[in-house]
């Protein structure tokens, strides 16, 4: 299949252009400097994507965004975080209406649409509560498909849950904390934290991207959500450590500002689009998840 990415440089954009092409996809990279070899020059901040730039593509993914690791007092910060992902959505589906035969949209989104349900088990099909940032940030960014959905082209909305592995926040900064002894549970930690392995990632999008009858919204998560408590001891003996500490809740509150309930939030999320799908995960617990986050690449 002919496949654009926007978002490639990022951490999973660069590890799922390399998925997908070792799947024998041709990939192209949508890109704001001087475009190389399989690569299309956009500018989504100035105006639309030249329609001519998705002619005989099968599928768009839509990756792009500001890192949500900042300041989360910085009201800067929230605008780009915001801005980044709802505009780039908004012009890429509007591309994708435009054509005669629209692409397939596998549009990202973040896990945080549900906002903090407590213990209840959450699929695609409940409710987002509550107005945090990234809550209502993922809102806006999920509607921004809307024209490609209107315009009957196949949407698949990424709900991710992060993504563990050594390489990329948020196991690249806890990990070493963990491993000097200054891990540490979260407030009460019976809030439910959920994560999903990088390869369970790539390969449930890529799932998501060849099977041509499935659209909605996805949650990539691993199918055993844990909780804080849980997450927290869980790494702790993979690095061969014990947690004597803990954060409480009104800190967190102080330090982290706007991602505070992403701490302190509970997401009890169950992937179960993909599982009904037929996908068949690798990693199913937070064991499974931190094991393969942690390894070497072989």
């Amino acid at each position: 299949m002919r496949i654009v990415i926007a978002g490639s440089s990022g951490f999973l954009g660069t590890h799922l252009v390399r998925h997908l092409r070792g799947h024998g996809h041709q990939v192209s990279a949508l890109v704001r400097r001087t475009p190389g070899p399989d690569e299309i020059q956009w500018d989504p901040y100035a105006g639309p994507l030249d329609p001519a730039a998705l002619e005989g593509v099968h599928v768009v993914i839509n990756l792009a965004g500001s890192p949500t690791i900042g300041n989360p007092h910085s009201s800067k910060w929230a605008t780009q975080l915001r801005e980044s992902r709802v505009r780039t959505t908004q012009v890429l589906a509007e591309a994708i209406a435009a054509q005669a035969k629209p692409p397939a949209f596998l549009a990202g989104n973040g896990i945080s649409v549900y906002g903090d349900h407590g213990d209840e088990v959450l699929t695609e099909s409940s409710d987002s509560r509550g107005d945090a940032l990234l809550t209502d940030v993922t809102r806006e960014w999920e509607a921004a498909a809307e024209p490609a959905v209107r315009a009957g082209a196949r949407v698949c909305v990424l709900r991710t849950a992060p993504v563990l592995d050594k390489e990329s926040p948020p196991l690249q900064t806890m990990a070493p904390l963990f491993r000097l002894g200054l891990g540490a549970r979260l407030g009460p930690g019976d809030q439910y934290f959920p994560i999903i392995s990088l390869r369970d990632w790539l390969c449930a999008t890529a799932f998501l991207a060849e099977s041509h009858d499935l659209s909605g919204p996805f949650n990539l998560c691993s199918p055993v959500t844990p909780t804080n408590a849980e997450f927290t001891a869980a790494l702790a003996k993979a690095v061969g450590r014990k947690v004597f500490l803990k954060v409480p809740a009104p800190l967190i509150k102080v330090g982290a500002g706007a991602m505070a309930p992403e701490l302190l939030g509970s997401l009890r999320t169950r992937p179960a689009a993909l599982e009904a799908a037929g996908y068949d995960f690798r990693d199913h617990d937070v064991t499974d998840v931190l094991s393969t986050g942690l390894a070497d690449p072989v």
